[in-house]
């Protein structure tokens, strides 16, 4: 089985070996490294925007858990990243509560309307119309964020609702500081937010000009909005006034909300999508997402082999992983999608035996054409997304990655709630085998249908070490690129023992099976390339591939950092808490609950 399953490529490997529990642990940092993380003992938070991050780090500091930090990043995000975070998109979070000693994955995924149907988006000749499954009113799906955020709060929060919203309403009230990362969005978007009026009054000048680096931004308008939330809660959004102002818009723009559909939506905890690999404990987000399931298929395919030896980002590296990265993407076509819906075979593409079967089918020389990779047969039975990481002193720990899909999402700000709409209802397949903005081609499982979640890319995943404790928090945006962004960022740290900013800096690849060709970044070796191209593979360099911002836990130290691809992001920890204020309350509120 070795000698077949083993890659020779410009090195021949004569045995597969693995990391063992006992085996030497290498320094988590050292001068002679290229890039170095932020380090703390009692908290840690990295997101995509330095605001955001300080706010939630404040919420650590004054004893608060890593889910009242989450809840205040997620709020603070949807100000200063009005282009990705939002309370008008949804999303996905993994948590894991130590006290409780459970790890639980949090569906915020936004819904289709009771309207929607599989014929949604298709012409009077039944193609698929791209303008109205990512542009129109019909393009967003029933939101999740607001919801999502108070079932973490409720759940696991020591925060009341209202001092969670307080550090948002502030930061949009008195204004922050663009970015650069906004500043490029409001300048690459701009001929679409310009044709909306609202879009246009909120961020850009008299002369058409949207504002630039370093200017003061203020968001009168989100801040009332968030303060209705504040003070009526979640219900406001869902079936108050603000819902009613949605409702209106919707009707006046040929949208196919309904007071119904707000009304009955709902965030839901899942059992998250499990695996094991050279002994840590991965935990995933499960259908509707893709991620976690392919992230632990491609791991188990991947275990086997010695990657340290194979060499980071040698040709014989890229073409295992690529190998395993057609695999996964050529199931996820056919077998992911809600499995509130439709009978998704979650035990047999997460299996130990499933990923022998298709390390047998990989080829040793040679590339692979798409064509000759097919959707596996189980046994009968957005680019514009951001991702957070949590961890407090506690070893409690969030991984958050929330959307509108595109940057802005549908390009439409809804008039006097000062929030965009997010799209994503074109991440449903619109007609079976034609691919959606990122090249995904989807089928039946993932068909238009009322009150469904469309599928999705994003792996917000937590690693436990052997002791059930966290080991490492990590997830990216980056459309179909945030599966396999973040799978090499897990690979960085365990099998070629990178410390965490090397592990999410160092340059990336993607295959995804349709389009047939292997994308990579500036920086990936000359000579690789060469080879590669030489076995037959098409390759195409893109921009960036993914933005993991993502921790590590080695004993009593956090190790934390922003991918540097981000224009804005950033790692903030710290070694001690200044108070205590907020654990009592936290107890407190754990016992009222059990004690009815």
């Amino acid at each position: 089985m070795l000698k077949k399953t083993t890659l020779f490529l410009s090195i021949a490997i004569a045995s597969a070996t693995f990391l063992h529990a006992d085996a030497p642990i290498p320094p988590i940092i050292s001068s002679a490294d290229r890039f170095h993380p932020e380090i703390g003992a009692s908290g840690m938070v990295v997101s995509r925007e330095t605001v955001a991050t300080e706010e939630g780090l404040k919420v650590l500091q004054a004893g608060g858990n890593a889910i009242d930090a989450a809840v205040v990043t997620h709020f603070v995000l949807a100000v200063t990243t009005p282009q990705a975070g939002n309370i008008g998109g949804g999303g996905f979070m993994i948590i894991h509560h130590d006290e409780e000693d459970e790890t639980v994955a949090l569906d915020y995924r936004e819904k289709a309307p009771q309207a929607a149907h599989r014929d949604l988006f298709l012409d009077e000749e039944g193609n698929a119309d791209s303008e109205k499954s990512r542009y129109s009113h019909v393009a967003a799906g029933i939101p999740g964020s607001v919801a999502g955020m108070a079932k973490a709060l409720e759940t696991y929060g020591t925060l009341s609702w209202a001092e969670a919203l307080a550090p948002a309403i502030r930061v949009a009230r008195e204004g922050f500081p663009v970015s650069r990362d906004l500043a490029f969005s409001l300048d690459s978007g701009k001929a679409r937010l310009l044709a909306n009026g609202e879009a246009k009054d909120v961020f850009f000048k008299s002369d058409n000009t949207p504002y630039v680096f370093g200017e003061i931004l203020k968001l009168p308008l989100l801040a009332d909005t968030l303060e209705k939330i504040a003070e009526g809660g979640p219900e406001v959004f869902y079936e108050g006034e603000i819902a009613a102002a949605l409702v209106a818009d919707m009707e006046a723009n040929d949208g196919i909300w309904t007071m119904e559909d707000l009304a009955a939506y709902e965030a839901i905890f899942r059992e998250p999508a499990m695996g094991n690999y050279q002994g840590y404990t991965i935990a995933s987000m499960p259908p509707p997402s893709s991620g976690g399931v392919h992230i632990v298929q491609m791991l188990n395919v991947l275990e086997p082999y010695d990657l340290k030896a194979l060499g980071h980002n040698s040709s014989a590296y890229i073409h295992l992983l690529s190998g395993a990265m057609q695999h996964a993407y050529a199931d996820r076509s056919k077998h992911l999608g809600d499995s509130d819906f439709y009978p998704v075979p979650l035990e047999w593409p997460t299996s130990k035996e499933y990923g022998h079967e298709i390390r047998d089918k990989l080829n040793r020389f040679a590339a692979v054409q798409a064509l000759e990779v097919s959707p596996g047969e189980a046994p009968q039975e957005g680019d514009q997304t951001t991702h957070f990481s949590i961890v407090d002193g506690d070893g409690n720990a969030v991984s958050c990655t929330t959307t509108v899909n595109f940057s802005f999402g549908n390009k439409y700000l809804v008039p006097g709630l000062g929030f965009f709409l997010n799209n994503e209802m074109d991440d449903f397949s619109a007609k079976p085998g034609v691919p959606n903005a990122y090249g995904l081609v989807g089928g039946e499982a993932n068909a238009i249908e009322a009150e469904k979640r469309m599928l999705s890319s994003m792996s917000p995943t937590l690693i436990l070490d052997e002791n059930g404790d966290i080991f490492m928090v990590a997830g990216s945006p980056g459309g179909s690129r945030i599966i396999t962004a973040t799978l090499q960022a897990i690979l960085n740290v365990i099998d070629h023992e990178m410390n965490i900013a090397e592990a999410v800096s160092e340059a990336r690849f993607h295959n995804q099976w349709l389009p047939d060709a292997i994308y990579f970044e500036e920086g990936l070796n000359l000579d690789s390339i060469r080879i590669l191209e030489s076995m037959g593979y098409t390759l195409r360099q893109r921009t960036r591939v993914g933005n993991v911002n993502a921790i590590v836990k080695k004993g009593e130290y956090l190790y934390g950092a922003a991918d540097p691809r981000a224009l804005a992001g950033s790692a903030k920890g710290f070694l001690l808490r200044q108070s205590w204020p907020l654990r009592s309350k936290w107890l407190t509120k754990k016992c009222a609950l059990r004690c009815g």
